[in-house]
């Protein structure tokens, strides 16, 4: 199983309501994008939020700021406008390239998902639509790219 399955499995065991989006979002579409991160979006409550910090406990991942899930909800707001805290990232000490970073400043509610089929099951993606408008709203120049490369796959 890969990273990216364990990742999945591990928040759908949870229960929590997920969508990878980012690079592996982008490859998944069809786009060709290298990525080594797990870049991942909630649908956004404190209790999601605690479901997913436990679920990323559980396969050995660790915050790599000393903040919780109640910290990160109850903060968030004045985490992204005065840190420019995006995303809360979580990472494996024993294996520096196994991270996740949960996006903070994104909500998939009203957001549509995907399903792709992986080796060992489907993972939820979010929706090539909803992913293009997410990376064109960023403005980064490595979103913009991928926005013409998912556009491409979508015609």
């Amino acid at each position: 199983m890969t990273f990216l399955e364990t990742v999945c499995r591990a928040l759908e065991e949870a229960d929590v309501d997920y969508a990878v989006v980012g690079g592996q979002a982008v490859a998944l579409h069809g786009a060709v994008r290298g990525t080594i991160d797990v870049d991942v979006a909630l649908r956004w409550s404190a209790q999601m939020l605690a479901r997913a910090e436990a679920a990323l406990h559980r396969i050995g991942l660790v915050s790599q700021l000393p903040l919780t899930a109640a910290d990160v909800f109850e903060h968030r707001d004045r985490y992204v406008a005065e840190r420019n805290l995006l995303a809360w990232n979580f990472h494996d000490p024993n294996a520096p390239l196994r991270q996740v970073d949960i996006l903070i400043a994104y909500d998939l509610a009203g957001k549509r998902l995907q399903r792709i089929e992986l080796g060992a099951g489907a993972v939820n993606v979010l929706a090539i639509g909803d992913l293009i408008e997410m990376k064109r709203r960023s403005g980064r120049a490595q979103d913009l790219t991928d926005v013409e490369a998912l556009r491409k796959q979508a015609e």
